[in-house]
């Protein structure tokens, strides 16, 4: 798996953080290295996939990045006549995804979509997927995309819902982000790599409390919302249509 080296040396000015070609070839090291509990999340979006999808229907997983959570749930699907619709809008990624779940022998359909999520119908879904993908989203366009997705879901589906947060109060917050830190310097990352990243995501990724994103859901119309997964400053929800 190549190393993510992209911020280990100095660079003025730095870009905007974007989800191109470099990033895609060593994603799966950034992505473990950066967000703790990274690959339980994925492997219980795997189980809750198994126990939600209902035959005929349609999952999503949008912002599907090299397809992770895709490939999750389809190992875990054991309905029939279940499509997998994975939506990314970063070509580099659709491109490497597709030869990833190419080699992949499960028998679920998937078709990979190249396009904005805000762009895609959601219909006759039993399970919706945002894994740290929401908060990449401008804040006007949220609600209107979790609205979306309620208006799509079966009676009984679920949207799973993983995002990075901040914290109401500020003592919390810094603790939480120098734990964040911290577990990332363990995992190899510098000084200089924390915080060039760091600066390359400000007004990219945009967190919002647990608080925000609970009630962006209840507004929608989900009638139960559940926290099972934190780790610092990243957790991951259950939302039930």
């Amino acid at each position: 798996m190549p190393k993510d080296k992209i911020f280990s040396t100095p660079t003025d000015p730095l870009v905007k953080f974007t989800f191109d070609k470099h990033v895609a070839d060593v994603f799966p090291d950034m992505i473990e290295r950066s967000v703790p509990g990274y690959t339980t999340t994925i492997a219980m979006i795997g189980v809750l996939a198994g126990q939600y999808a209902k035959a005929g229907t349609n999952c999503y997983d949008l912002g599907s990045s090299l397809g992770a959570a895709t490939l999750a749930m389809r190992h875990h699907i054991k309905e029939e006549n279940v499509k997998i619709v994975a939506v990314d809008n970063s070509r580099a990624m659709i491109e490497k995804s597709q030869k990833i779940i190419g080699r992949d022998a499960s028998s679920t359909e998937v078709e990979l979509v190249l396009d904005d999520i805000l762009n895609i119908e959601i219909i006759n879904a039993s399970v919706c997927v945002l894994n740290f993908t929401l908060q990449f989203l401008p804040v006007a366009d949220r609600q209107k995309l979790i609205q979306k997705i309620f208006k799509g879901l079966l009676p009984g589906g679920i949207l799973i819902l993983s995002e990075k947060i901040v914290f109401g109060n500020q003592d919390e917050q810094s603790k939480q982000t120098d734990w964040h830190h911290a577990f990332k310097k363990a995992n190899g990352y510098s000084d200089l790599e924390v915080a060039q990243k760091r600066t390359a995501l400000e007004n990219v990724l945009i967190p919002e409390t647990l608080e925000q994103n609970k009630k962006r859901l209840f507004d929608a119309g989900f009638k139960n919302v559940n926290l099972w997964f934190q780790c610092f400053n990243f957790v991951s929800l259950v939302a039930e249509n």
